[in-house]
């Protein structure tokens, strides 16, 4: 009893320190981070150890092909092929997957794959465990950020071994699948070699160099489906080994280490002695804590509920992940144009730029929370076009994949610049976002990479002919002529800011070409023929993934993409009443989709919303600039509270290397950035009584929520700096003097102002 009541106290204590306003900071906030959330479900995360922004991804691989298996792990599966060293958080196509190990006792007259339970599975920040059950083997992973480290407990009276397999790969139904495999034996405790592969990424090569902590003798080499009897290189499209450790003690573990590099094996080698030189397990994990420690207190929030703590932190963990560096530590990275660059001392190069995803959410948070990584962000996208002569739209391993929705980069740009965050050549950015809209196809007629020829489609043909984009001649019509507006505003803004007043106007009138797809009868967005008909029938509940009018997603999802011109696409509907009749509409319509190929990415619905997929991120906010401001927090706390949870399917959607998260991080702080580039928050409904956010500048942005509980979703009064707000808009410029935001909640909805804040909407 005396036990008991100690435990209670001690909970009682612990609950009222939280109560009493301290900070998280003040406690160890990588307890309130699951690798686990957004395993299962769609979300596409993986668990295994990474650093922010780390170039390597240290993970098990339990599924191999197919839309679930895009980073390699699901969370319902019980067995592992191995752990590979680069993998994708979140997205919806695979690749990566590089470099397998798998331990395993015994003989296998197969390829083996190991069983597991839940119940034996850890992961935590930096760390990941697992037992086997098929196997006497128990494995641990740790990383640096181009560095893994295992460690492999085996059984006492086993064959201890090792399958380390270069041929390994993910979604080879997909396309994905091995150009090229060289393993050479270096000494009986070191292996190199390289990776060529193509797949999403046309052309990639991973070069790995491995260290183990004891001798290994080699018991075969499968090199094309064919034992070799090479002695110490082996070459071929699909190499694998079998290694074996008789030396390895009794009780002892077997550790390796194993670096990587987008160069050469000379680099993954100055990688491992630069990062890893020793073999201190506990040491890896323990750094990898502290750096973790450091990146997530940039936000500190106050709450009383440790699952809210768990999904916000965890949320943060995962907008910390991509993009991702890609340089050697020698400062040595491959270009857009292939060819290897040296880094001056003050940038790194990155990859994974999900931009088409993650120009919503993930960079303005950024932009807010660590505006020297966001200056970096911008000016690698700015050296890509340098060297590849584009704007990426999502590139993956110095490969331009253009993947999905028109000229995105321009609105990262855009972004920062109108925020003023300074270190951004303003004339460079406005030259590349220019070429990016522009139509020339003799740029492409001699690249090699199929994709690449996507970054001057036949949109970008009709847009600069002033004309729409006719969906009877070409696929994904309305989606791509809705961005392109929008990402034409965006270049409008550089333009500005480059006091270029012709491109200025030339692209503000770009930007409305979102009125030539609005069909007023219908208030619907929808494809338009080449002679102005409008494409019949038509059925806004219909959905196809690559064969309609609209890209993941269907006409009620996409009509409300004009985030640059609320006014005008108000106007649109003759009045507000109208315009919210059609919001209302949206959101308790049935949530039918039809199509027998409608897109898996329609998830997270309420009515024809869908918060799994990123063309619906802003649309709750709508109802704020059409003056009935209560339904956007409503909606928001709805959001917020069904569609995040503390399971493996607590993200209702692809994860979209952190756009879903950064979403959730943004709107439980209290705000949203409707459309970046227009540097203007609107406030929606808190979930947290204090946050803090420490500033790039030493000064701090606070946001301070008064009478806030689960039945309290609505905001009564908003005080900027201790002076009653106007409105529920507030600056980018507010954040950066480090004010004072306090939003007075209440339990019945209120009509606030809802008069629009300085800026372009």
């Amino acid at each position: 009893m005396r036990h008991l009541l100690y435990l209670v106290l001690l909970l009682l204590s612990a609950s009222c320190v939280l109560n009493n306003g301290k900070s998280v900071s003040e406690v160890d906030l990588l307890d309130y981070v699951d690798p686990f959330i957004g395993t299962g479900f769609h979300g596409h995360t993986f668990p295994g150890p990474v650093l922010p922004n780390g170039m390597l991804q240290l993970s098990p691989d339990t599924r191999l092909n197919g839309w679930d298996a895009s980073s390699g792990y699901h969370y319902n599966d019980s067995t592992i092929f191995g752990f590979s060293h680069t993998h994708l958080s979140g997205t919806g196509i695979g690749d990566m997957g590089d470099i397998l190990l798998l331990p395993f006792t015994g003989e296998s007259k197969e390829k083996p794959v190991a069983s597991f339970s839940k119940a034996e599975e850890q992961a935590k920040v930096g760390y990941y465990a697992v037992k086997f059950n098929n196997y006497e083997v128990s494995a641990e992973l740790a990383a640096t950020n181009r560095v893994g480290m295992h460690r492999y407990q085996f059984g006492v009276q086993e064959k201890k071994r090792l399958l380390v397999d270069l041929g390994h790969i993910l979604q080879r139904t997909w396309g994905h699948d091995n150009v090229y495999n060289e393993l050479e034996i270096i000494n009986n405790k070191t292996i190199r070699g390289v990776k060529h592969t193509s797949g999403w990424a046309h052309d990639h090569q991973v070069y790995f160099y491995a260290e183990f902590s004891h001798p290994f003798r080699i018991d075969e080499v499968i090199v094309d489906t064919t034992p070799s009897t090479e002695a110490y290189i082996y070459r071929g499209k699909n190499v694998y080994a079998y290694f074996s450790f008789p030396e390895l003690p009794e009780k002892e573990a077997l550790q390796i280490k194993v670096s990587i590099s987008p160069v050469d094996t000379q680099g993954a080698r100055k990688n491992m002695q630069f990062e890893l030189p020793g073999w201190d397990f506990e040491a890896v994990q323990r750094d990898a804590e502290n750096t973790w420690r450091k990146a997530l207190r940039k936000i500190k929030v106050s709450s009383d509920d440790p699952k809210r703590l768990t999904i916000f932190y965890t949320a943060l963990y995962h907008s910390m992940i991509a993009p991702m560096m890609y340089q050697d530590t020698d400062g040595r990275y491959k270009g857009m144009d292939k060819n290897i660059h040296q880094a001056t001392a003050k940038m790194t190069n990155y990859t994974v730029y999900s931009l088409w995803d993650t120009f919503r959410a993930l960079h303005p948070l950024m932009t807010i929370i660590d505006e020297p990584k966001t200056v970096s962000w911008v000016n690698n996208l700015l050296l890509k076009y340098q060297q590849g002569g584009f704007l990426p739209m999502w590139p993956l391993s110095s490969n331009y994949t253009s993947t999905m929705v028109g000229y995105p980069a321009v609105a990262n740009i855009a972004d920062a610049l109108t925020k003023d965050i300074p270190g951004i050549d303003k004339q460079l950015a406005l030259e590349a976002s220019v070429n990016s809209a522009s139509y020339k196809p003799q740029l492409i007629a001699s690249t090699e990479n199929p994709r690449k020829k996507g970054l001057m489609p036949l949109y970008n043909k009709y847009v600069n002919e002033d004309k729409h984009i006719p969906a009877d001649k070409i696929v994904k019509s309305v989606s791509f002529g809705l961005e392109m507006a929008y990402y034409d505003w965006c270049i409008a803004q550089i333009a500005q800011l480059n006091h270029n007043d012709s491109l200025t106007n030339y692209f503000q009138e770009r930007a409305k070409n979102y009125t030539r797809y609005f069909d007023t009868i219908t208030g619907f967005m929808r494809g338009k023929n080449a002679d102005g008909t409008w494409v019949i029938p038509f059925n806004p509940n219909y959905a196809s993934h690559e064969a309609s009018h609209y890209v993941e997603g269907n006409a009620w999802q996409w009509t409300w993409f004009v985030p640059h011109d609320i006014k005008g696409f108000l106007e649109l509907y003759q009045s507000k009443e109208a315009f919210t009749q059609k919001l209302d509409t949206l959101f308790s319509t049935s949530s039918s989709i039809e199509g027998e190929d409608a897109s898996a990415d329609i998830t997270g619905l309420i009515g024809q919303y869908a918060h799994g997929n990123e063309p619906s991120h802003h649309i709750a906010f709508l109802y704020t600039y059409a003056g009935q401001p209560w339904k956007t927090q409503k909606l928001i706390d709805q959001i917020l509270n069904d569609f995040y949870s503390t399971r493996p399917d607590g993200i209702i959607g692809n994860e979209d290397c952190g756009q879903m998260s950064a979403w959730y991080v943004l709107n439980a702080m209290g705000f949203y950035q409707v459309a970046p580039g227009n540097p203007v928050y609107t406030i929606g409904r808190p979930l947290f009584d204090k946050v803090e956010i420490p500033l790039s500048s030493g000064k701090v942005f606070t946001i301070i929520t008064e009478n806030n509980s689960a039945e309290n979703k609505y905001v009564q009064d908003v005080f900027l700096n201790g002076n009653r707000h106007s409105g529920l808009f507030f600056t980018h410029a507010d954040i950066k003097k480090g004010s004072t935001l306090k939003i007075i909640m209440g339990n019945t909805p209120n009509l606030f102002s809802a008069k629009i804040a300085t800026g372009n909407s």
